[in-house]
């Protein structure tokens, strides 16, 4: 059997057996199926791939879609606020998604095995590639092992190390390999994006920030907009939107209330930056029914 034909088998097969589109099979492992378009989902991406083994997904980085389809993966090296959906899926040929988390701590000793790499000038936070076999064939075994509880203990931990080397020396790899660089650029501008997440309802200051990351501002500035695509101001006013969202479908509060506890001092301000971004007013979408 064909790999992505293997991956469109286990995959569904394990979300309908626990009754959910998604389900996570191991510690930053996550197996998706998805039988019908969906609405675009707002959410923080953390460093992670994904490998579509069927349909189309759409995932949107300030206002920019990046499409992937059969046999192509997406690497985020930052954490991002992104908007994710299925663009093209059906009952018959569902959206089927394999996803895995990347963390310095797993990265970082595969870098000691690696040749030299050049530097290069820049890097970015989001990309796409085509998967190779060597990339599809270790995440196979892997799902081929989660009926074999006793395999998958003693298994499983060669078979991610295995992952993550195909991605390290890939055609994605340099960006991959920044994620486990401790002194690299990614890492300073990742402290920053870590700082803005934990205090969105603040003001923002680029040179407290650039001190954070230990860089001069210009620096800071250039290598925070080529990981994000946006200033650390508009990464900020993301973060904002994105959890006044969260809060009004949950009707936690009203839509002034909303505006206050994300660190809103202006209503008009609120509502126009809202509907620029989501294209609804705050009002409608705290009036989306559960």
């Amino acid at each position: 059997m064909d790999l992505l034909d293997e991956l469109r088998t286990l995959v569904p097969a394990r979300t309908r057996a626990e009754g959910r589109r998604k389900v996570r099979v191991l510690d930053g492992v996550s197996l998706t199926a998805v039988d019908e378009p969906t609405p675009p989902v707002s959410a923080m991406s953390e460093p992670s791939f994904a490998v579509v083994a069927q349909g189309v997904k759409r995932t949107t980085l300030n206002g920019t879609p990046h499409d992937y389809r059969a046999g192509q993966y997406l690497v985020v090296t930052v954490d991002l606020p992104v908007t994710g959906q299925a663009v093209e899926a059906s009952p018959d040929a569902p959206l089927v998604v394999f996803s895995m988390t990347l963390t310095p701590r797993a990265i970082a000793p595969l870098l000691l095995e690696t040749a030299a790499a050049p530097r290069r000038p820049g890097f970015t936070g989001l990309a796409t590639s085509t998967a190779p076999p060597e990339l599809l064939d270790p995440i196979v075994r892997l799902l081929r092992l989660l009926d074999h509880p006793d395999d998958l203990r003693v298994l499983a931990p060669g078979i991610r190390r295995e992952i993550l080397w195909r991605l390290v020396t890939g055609e994605q790899g340099a960006l991959v390999r920044q994620i486990g660089i401790a002194d690299g650029n990614l890492a300073h501008v990742s402290r920053a994006i870590r700082w803005i997440r934990r205090h969105y309802d603040q003001p923002v200051h680029v040179p407290d920030l650039a001190r954070t990351a230990g860089m001069s501002v210009s620096t800071f500035q250039r290598h925070f907009r080529a990981a994000t695509t946006m200033t650390p101001i508009e990464f900020r006013r993301q973060i904002r939107l994105q959890e006044a969202r969260v809060l009004l479908r949950a009707r936690a509060a009203t839509v002034a209330e909303v505006a206050y506890l994300v660190g809103y001092e202006s209503p008009s301000q609120f509502n126009r930056e809202y509907r620029r971004t989501f294209g609804a007013s705050p009002g409608r979408d705290a009036a989306v029914p559960d």
